[in-house]
C-alpha cells in the first residue's frame, strides 16, 4: 500500500514537472512535492537510479519556486519520475 502511495506522488510530481510551466499553482504545493521527494530519496540512501532521480527531481521542482528551469530538463525527469511511478503500481 505504501509504494503504491510512493507511486501516485510520483505520478502527480511528474504531471508538475511536465506542466507546471503552463499553470500557475500556488506556492505551497511544489514545496510540499518536492520536500517529498527529496525525503523519499533518503529512504534509498541515494544508493540506486530510483533514489537519484527522486533527488533530483525534487531539487528541481523546489529550484523551479525560484528560478525558471529548461524546459527539456524538467521534460526529461517529468518522464523519469512517472516512469518510476507507473512502475510502481505493477
Amino acid at each position: 500500500m505504501l509504494v503504491k502511495f510512493l507511486g501516485l506522488i510520483d505520478l502527480i510530481a511528474g504531471v508538475i514537472l511536465i506542466f507546471g510551466s503552463y499553470f500557475n499553482f500556488p506556492i505551497q504545493i511544489p514545496l510540499l512535492l518536492g520536500s517529498i521527494l527529496i525525503l523519499k530519496s533518503t529512504l534509498g540512501f541515494l544508493n540506486n537510479f530510483a533514489s537519484w532521480v527522486d533527488f533530483l527531481s525534487g531539487i528541481i521542482i523546489l529550484s523551479s519556486i525560484i528560478i525558471q528551469i529548461p524546459s527539456l530538463i524538467s521534460l526529461i525527469h517529468g518522464i523519469l519520475i512517472i516512469q518510476k511511478g507507473i512502475f510502481s503500481f505493477l
